[in-house]
């Protein structure tokens, strides 16, 4: 099994790590997830690409998404987020989104965690409307697992697209 192979099967596993997580005391599946989420503001992230990779290689694929992104997150660990990039074939696209942070280690001000986001998917046109699932009115559901890790305000995640590829962000909390 290659490292990239690993990564996804850690990725794709994640839910079934962090659920032991949740301990024995708690009796609901909401009271674990804090819901409904608090519309309170807890901090701001912005982040850029800085790495991707295709799986499958292909010669239209582009791996310089130029990504800005914005998620607001809550106390209780839930966010809101809008990505502004290139998709794999150099075409403006846009993923606005919601989801959960879903704490793995603690120690001091670094902290490992894995993200779990799902929306609205838009920008694959033309000849490559079909290159994503469900994308009939080139609005496409979206969902991606995330691994990350923070140490004070920085932030790094790796991010599994479909069995596309992957990317590597990196980004500044306020």
């Amino acid at each position: 099994m290659t490292l990239r192979d690993r990564l996804i099967a850690l990725l794709l596993s994640f839910p079934l790590l962090t659920s032991s997580a949740w301990g024995e005391g708690a009796s609901s599946w909401r009271e674990h997830l804090d819901w409904p989420p608090q519309l309170e503001l807890d901090h701001v992230l912005v982040q850029t690409s800085l790495y991707t990779d295709h799986f499958s290689p292909d010669p239209n694929h582009t791996n310089n998404q130029q990504l800005i992104a914005i998620e607001l997150h809550n106390p209780d660990l839930w966010f809101t987020g809008f990505a502004r990039f290139k998709n794999s074939f150099g075409q403006d696209s846009h993923y606005l989104y919601a989801g959960r942070e879903l704490p793995m280690w603690e120690s001091g001000d670094t902290r490992i965690r894995a993200k779990l986001t799902a929306g609205a998917l838009h920008g694959y046109r033309g000849e490559y409307r079909d290159k994503i699932p469900f994308n009939r009115y080139e609005i496409a559901p979206a969902i991606l697992p995330t691994l990350g890790m923070s140490w004070k305000r920085l932030e790094a995640d790796l991010i599994v697209f479909g069995t596309a590829g992957l990317m590597v962000t990196a980004g500044v909390s306020f």
